[in-house]
Formats: C-alpha cells, structure tokens, sequence
C-alpha cells in the first residue's frame, strides 16, 4: 500500500491532471488534493481536499500531520505572463511555497517532494537548438528567475541535508481537460478551442516562434516515472531537461487545417513574445532518457487529433 501524499497547487493545469492520476495509481484516500481555492467536480469528488495556502508552513505541517503524508507533490507557483504582471507576489509564493516544503523534509516530516521547473531557466544567451542539460542559464523573466532560485535551492537541500527533491524543466503543455493558466506556451491549447468555436485564431506569438511542447498526459507520465524511480537512478537534483515536441505558431495550425480545411490563423504578437525569445526551440533531455527511462509518446499531429476528439465532444 502506498503512503498517503499531498499535492498541493492540485486545482492548476497540471495539478488537476495529476491527482486524478495518483488517485487511480494509489487508491483515492491515498492523494490529498490542496488548494487555495476549490478545484473541478472530478477533483472534488474523486477523493479528499483541504483548502491550503502554499506559503502557510504551518498549515501544511498541519494537514502533513493529520494525514501522515509521505511525499508532497507542489505544483502552486504563477507562471510566466502573469508573474510579469505581479512581479513579487509571484517571487513570494514560487520561493516561500518552495521553502516550506524542503524544509518540512529536512526535519524528517515527509520523505519525497516533487517540484517542477520549467524551460523559463533559460534564457536568451542559452544555446536555442537542442539545449544542454547543463548550460548557461540567464533567465530575463520573473518566474525564470525563481525556478532558476528554486533547482539551485533543490540541489543545495540534497547535498547539504539528504533530502530526497525531484525535479524536470516542464516544457509548454497542452491539454484539454483543464483551462491554461497564464503563461506564454497557452497559445498552443487556445488555438484548439478557437479552431473548434470560431474556425479562426490570432496567435499572440509571431511566425517562426519555435518552442518545446509536450501533450499533458507525457508530462504527467513522465512527473510519475521520475518519482517512482529509484533514488540510485536520480543523478540530477537541480532538474531535469524533459523534450517532447518543438513547433512554432503556424505549423500548429498547419495540423489543425489537416482536419479543419478552413481553419485561419492571423499574428498579433504582444508582450509574451519578448518571453518566448528568451527561450529555447528545443531541449536535448538525454540525460532523462538515459537515467530513468524518460520517453515521449505524443507528436504533433497525435496532439492536435487528441485535442479536436476531446474538445469536440
């Protein structure tokens, strides 16, 4: 039987995925879903949730207690294009929420985190094809520069106390069972939902902007294999490099017109742009492959039939 764990930021993009997921892997009154709001009937109904503040340390102590939680999942942060907006409420809850939960395992109250990073570590002096797992990093943005503060903190926690932190460089992701929520790559899951209502879309990213994607069930398999994996397997503890896909706004739409003839895509680039350029168009993750058996199953073309089926219905 697996010991219970918290996933805390559960009603995000992700998060949402995820507990559904961990509840049908582990059992549902084993996934504690949290959040500083309430989340979609499937997460509410699929299994327990408490309401929770991510930068409260003692309220996670608290439901960590209570329910005698093993690993913490934390998926709380504000991503990229609203964090521009709110520059250090986004720093606040992307560190403090981090702090919280390294240190609850540094005193031996839980036993594993995950805490995802993301592509924003990069920035635009890094190398834009086939990026390293291990380069120069110069994040121009808010949230980069907290994930960036965040891997550094992660390794540092490990060498320094043991603690067992897990983490991969999420790409942008693409799904259709949960709205995105507010970063640069939402064009990508917009775009399907305008296609659908309107036949139309303008791309808040020009022609040519290439960026590593990923379809959200990868993500969430590949978060799942990394926690599962053996701790010996588990060489990098600043975070992972993890490749999917890489496209840019008009081969997206090429796919779409594969089934949507009269689909119609227009360019008017606003502030997230100068965001994209700073990042890379695609990831090299072989050291994901290599260690813990990290691979891809989604391309574009699956991606876009995936999403059209589902949205669709």
């Amino acid at each position: 039987m697996h010991k219970p764990i918290l996933i805390i930021g559960a009603c995000g993009q992700i998060g949402t995925e995820l507990t559904i997921e961990l509840r049908n892997k582990y059992g549902a009154d084993n996934v504690i879903a949290s959040d500083i709001r309430e989340g979609t009937d499937s997460l509410m109904q699929s299994g327990p949730f408490e309401l929770l503040d991510a930068t409260n340390y003692a309220a996670i102590e608290d439901v960590v207690m209570h329910y005698d939680i093993d690993e913490i999942y934390l998926m709380a942060a504000m991503l990229s294009a609203t964090a521009e907006k709110f520059p250090m409420r986004a720093w606040n809850l992307n560190m403090n929420s981090l702090f919280n939960v390294l240190n609850l395992a540094k005193e031996s109250k839980i036993n594993k985190i995950f805490w995802p990073s993301s592509i924003a570590v990069f920035g635009p002096n890094t190398p834009k094809d086939d990026t390293p797992q291990s380069t120069i990093m110069e994040p121009s943005t808010v949230y980069g520069i907290s994930k960036q503060s965040g891997e550094r903190w992660c390794e540092y926690y490990f060498k320094k106390y043991g603690v067992d932190v897990r983490s991969v460089r999420y790409p942008g992701l693409i799904s259709w069972k949960t709205m995105p929520g507010g970063g640069t790559t939402d064009y990508a899951v917009e775009i399907y939902h305008e296609a659908l209502k309107t036949g139309q879309y303008e791309s808040f990213l020009k022609m040519g902007t290439k960026l590593p994607m990923m379809y959200m069930d990868d993500a969430i398999r590949a978060t799942i294999s990394l926690m599962d994996s053996p701790a010996e397997q588990i060489k990098v503890r600043s975070s992972y490099n993890l490749a999917g896909m890489s496209f840019a706004p008009e081969e997206i739409a090429a796919s779409i017109q594969k089934h949507i003839p009269d689909f119609k895509m227009s360019y008017a680039p606003d502030f997230r742009q100068q965001i994209a350029d700073s990042w890379p168009g695609s990831i090299d993750d072989t050291e994901a492959r290599e260690q813990w058996g990290w691979e891809p199953r989604f391309d574009l073309d699956q991606t876009t039939e995936e999403m059209l089926k589902n949205l669709g219905n």
